[in-house]
């Protein structure tokens, strides 16, 4: 029995070694060969600076103190993250509306979003590399912030303030 089938098998293994490997690996080398080119591509932004000031063995520069930036910025940062949590439950737990509250709530969460976004910029627009678009960035964020404190501010005296705002939006939905 053996001996009946294995004609069909070597035909069948010799006719997809031949007919069809040649023609896919053909194929793929065809794909890939599409995606590497000679031509340049043109640059959407400026290579980074390639140059190196001093020597291998110049120390590091030592920024002058500033409460602004290092620890003191980053001890803020948490400290004003770990404050959201009581500011956001305080006024759903406690079932009353505070104006106080909601206006610390809207200033916590104005200065969270604001340094958030200034992290991005500094992160993926450095000043050294990107002078001009770095500072364009900063500007519209510092305008965008001021603008939504305004609305805020505006939002908190003249309407029902955020709190109240989330507690109907919450009611509508259920």
């Amino acid at each position: 029995m053996a001996s009946l089938m294995r004609s069909s098998i070597l035909r069948q293994t010799a006719m997809s070694r031949s007919a069809f490997a040649q023609p896919a690996m053909r194929n793929t080398v065809l794909r890939a060969a599409a995606l590497h080119t000679t031509s340049k591509r043109p640059a959407f932004l400026p290579p980074g600076p390639q140059v190196i000031h001093g020597s291998v063995n110049d120390p590091a520069p030592v920024p002058h103190a500033n409460a602004a930036h290092g620890s003191y910025h980053w001890a803020f940062e948490r400290l004003l993250a770990a404050s959201l949590v009581p500011l956001s439950i305080a006024p759903f737990a406690s079932g009353s509306l505070n104006p106080t509250l909601d206006a610390v709530l809207c200033s916590a969460l104005l200065l969270h979003s604001h340094m958030g976004f200034q992290s991005v910029i500094i992160d993926y627009i450095p000043k050294r590399t990107y002078a001009g678009l770095h500072k364009i960035f900063m500007w519209a964020l510092n305008i965008a912030t001021v603008a939504v404190g305004v609305s805020l501010y505006e939002f908190e005296t003249n309407d029902v303030g955020v709190t109240e705002t989330i507690k109907r939006v919450w009611k509508a939905s259920s």
